[in-house]
């Protein structure tokens, strides 16, 4: 006797992050390098000017991993959120 699986009907199988896009992505172009953050300095906070969309012309804070230099084009998944700005709490290695 053959046991058979049982297969969902409905909804096809898609990838874990697919499900994630769910609206138009839109283009920026990185500005200018803001600094380094994250617990280990693994995230670059960027200035970044929007290319197309609803905030077309708007220059807005971001953080991005990963190898990142002025003049690339992120793709934006949205843009209503701003990333905070780095507070730095020790300058040139002044320990007072």
């Amino acid at each position: 006797m053959v046991k058979q699986q049982k297969t969902k009907q409905g909804k096809p199988q898609a990838s874990k992050g697919s499900d994630k896009i769910l609206g138009e992505v839109v283009p920026a172009v990185v500005e200018e390098l803001i600094g380094r953050t994250g617990f280990r300095g693994e995230v670059t906070q960027v200035r970044c000017l929007v290319q197309e969309g609803r905030d077309k012309g708007r220059v807005m804070r971001r953080n991005v991993k990963g190898a990142i230099r002025i003049g690339d084009t992120l793709m934006l998944r949205e843009t209503e959120i701003e990333a905070r700005r780095i507070k730095s709490k020790v300058t040139k290695g002044a320990y007072t």
